[in-house]
């Protein structure tokens, strides 16, 4: 289910202020990185991930490989940091940036 424009705007004002849990580099998608996404996505629900890939067209495409490998949405692209969505159906609330600043 795709991600309302309210709902969006919610996460965008969340995740403002949240620091990068993930790394991404030259060296791409690696199996580390994909467990790691998957750990903070299942934990956080709402990650931000910086990519330095210097190439724009790659960066794009690291993110949206990104969004299919964890089955998230993508909720926000700024420059080298995109902001990431999945749903956890047993939240922790006092992991979960949703829950923790709402």
């Amino acid at each position: 289910m795709p991600l309302t424009q309210e709902l969006k705007k919610q996460y965008k004002s969340i995740g403002h202020h949240l620091k990068p849990v993930l790394t991404v580099a030259d060296n791409g998608l690696t199996e580390g990185v994909l467990a790691e996404l998957e750990r903070a996505l299942g934990d956080h629900e709402l990650i931000k991930i910086k990519v330095n890939i210097l190439d724009r067209e790659a960066r794009l495409a690291a993110i949206a490989e990104l969004c299919k490998a964890g089955k998230a949405d993508l909720v926000q692209v700024i420059g080298k940091m995109a902001l990431l969505y999945r749903k956890n159906v047993n939240v922790n609330k006092q992991l979960s940036n949703v829950h923790r600043f709402k």
